[in-house]
């Protein structure tokens, strides 16, 4: 039973890694059209992240299939629950997948837009949507004694699930401004910082009510956990090292932030998966749900093996795609800086250069200041 605990934190640090790394890849979807104006500018922004978005998606079918693995109790309850957004979180993925793909198939232009209006509204869905179900977990949905859900589509909509999951939107917009920022040149840089500066206010607020409406949610006491504290400190660090033009430093905070804010989600839900609006006593556990002891110990030595592989693996990815983005490597029609040899003076009718001083004045210089020319 001790494997319990542990793959409760795995999970936990599934989806805290998918939001970490997708995070700024759903940031990027959402603005590229608004950092890039043009279409050479929209093709640099999507491919600041061309290299590495599909990997980010890994984590999230990882996390859910650890959540069928670990405790199939909880995935049965919640996926069947959550079915309808599921569904639209499914769709809003694949259209923003296809949309990476297909927009460059036509050299068009209302095709292209398409494709953009696409990508943009399957970046904002995505993250909504998971914040919604992560922030249902904690609130409580309509559960009875055989952990069936018994409510509808609309009671996902409860007012913590739909702060938590505008709470996501925003730091994904924020982590994907300042990730731009770092990985673009020019005028495209530029107009991410200006974004970057604007979305910020709006995140600190929503960070800070997200906190204090989680604390209040999930704990008895007064003071704030220091999860809390720390995801309130991080926006704020954040939003001034954005207003500083630091923009490494405020990706890392972007980055504390979003941690903060999915474990203090996880750390207020334990030990419960789910909680019971209908009777708390109807709860899902992380006891109640687990799979049996053995395949808990197959699955420990998996991944005790092959998470630090993967997790080298992306950082050497991370590592070879770190050069900068620029506009103008997207321009039709430019032609390649290619060097070319130096071409050489022609001669005078006196073999002196043109624009050069006649023989005779030269010579009268050279005297005149004691040197031979």
């Amino acid at each position: 039973m001790a494997l319990v605990p542990f793959w409760f934190i795995v999970i936990a640090v599934l989806w805290t890694g998918f939001f970490i790394l997708e995070g700024f890849d759903f940031g990027v979807g959402m603005l590229h059209s608004v950092v890039g104006q043009d279409d050479p500018g929209r093709r640099a922004a999507i491919n600041t992240i061309g290299p590495l978005w599909d990997g980010n998606e890994v984590w999230l079918i990882v996390a859910a299939a650890a959540m069928l693995a670990a405790f199939p109790g909880w995935y049965a309850t919640m996926f069947s629950g959550l079915y309808l957004a599921m569904v639209l979180l499914l769709m809003s993925l694949i259209i923003r997948g296809v949309a990476f793909e297909y927009r460059g198939k036509r050299d068009a232009a209302r095709w292209r837009r398409t494709w953009d209006v696409a990508l943009t509204v399957g970046s904002l869905l995505a993250p909504f949507l998971i914040g919604l179900a992560l922030g249902d977990l904690l609130h409580g949905l309509p559960i009875n004694s055989a952990q069936n859900f018994t409510g509808s589509f609309w009671d996902l909509f409860q007012p913590y699930a739909l702060l938590t999951g505008v709470t996501l939107v925003l730091i994904c917009l924020l982590h994907g401004a300042t990730f731009l920022s770092l990985k673009t040149t020019g005028s495209m840089h530029d107009r991410s910082r200006l974004v970057a500066r604007r979305v910020a206010p709006f995140t600190v607020a929503a960070v800070l009510a997200f906190a204090i409406w989680t604390h209040v949610a999930s704990s008895s006491t007064f003071f704030l956990r220091p999860l809390e504290l720390l995801a309130i400190l991080a926006v704020l660090a954040a939003a001034w090292l954005v207003y500083e033009n630091r923009d490494g430093f405020a990706f890392t905070a972007t980055a504390v932030t979003m941690a903060s804010c999915i474990v203090s989600i996880f750390v207020g839900l334990y030990p419960n998966v789910m909680v019971s609006s209908t009777n708390p006593a109807y709860s899902l556990t992380v006891h109640n749900t687990a799979s049996a002891p053995y395949s808990l110990k197959a699955m420990t030595v998996v991944v005790v093996i092959f998470l630090p592989l993967v997790l080298a693996y992306q950082t050497w990815t991370y590592y070879v795609f770190r050069r900068r983005v620029s506009r103008e490597q997207f321009m039709q029609g430019t032609p390649p800086a290619v060097p070319t040899a130096p071409v050489p003076a022609q001669q005078g009718p006196s073999g002196a250069a043109p624009g050069a001083p006649p023989p005779e004045l030269a010579r009268k210089r050279g005297a005149r200041h004691g040197r031979r020319l």
